[in-house]
């Protein structure tokens, strides 16, 4: 059984950075389109990022486009999203997620999730 373990959340202010890990077991991780959502407090989870299972497109939220960059390492079984210039509304619990499918923008794509690691922004 496929079992996604987040890592990296934490407090950061206002403009800094943050990176955070997805370590992936189980499951043959080239096989998968990956991808990040986030959920922040009385919100519906979003689309943040997602990479297609060959890694050559990637997908990003308006929100977030031009501050976050996703990446895969295929030989350690691990995607990553590294967060820069971070803003307040980029607060949320942020889950990565894996899937075998051609639209990866879509959240019930996703067969498996991560428990979700606590992103706060302080202002």
């Amino acid at each position: 059984q496929g079992q996604l373990v987040e890592s990296g959340g934490g407090l950061v202010q206002t403009g800094g950075s943050l990176r955070l890990s997805c370590a992936a077991s189980g499951l043959t991780f080239t096989m998968y389109a990956v991808g990040w959502f986030r959920q922040a407090p009385g919100k519906e989870r979003e689309f943040v990022a997602a990479i297609s299972w060959r890694g050559g497109s990637s997908y990003y939220a308006d929100s977030v486009k031009g501050r976050f960059t996703m990446s895969r390492d295929n030989a350690k079984d691990t995607m990553y999203l590294q967060m820069n210039s971070v803003k307040p509304e980029d607060t949320a619990v942020y889950y990565c997620a894996a899937g075998i499918t051609n639209d990866p923008l879509k959240m019930n794509a996703y067969r498996y999730w991560g428990q979700g690691t606590q992103v706060t922004v302080s202002s």
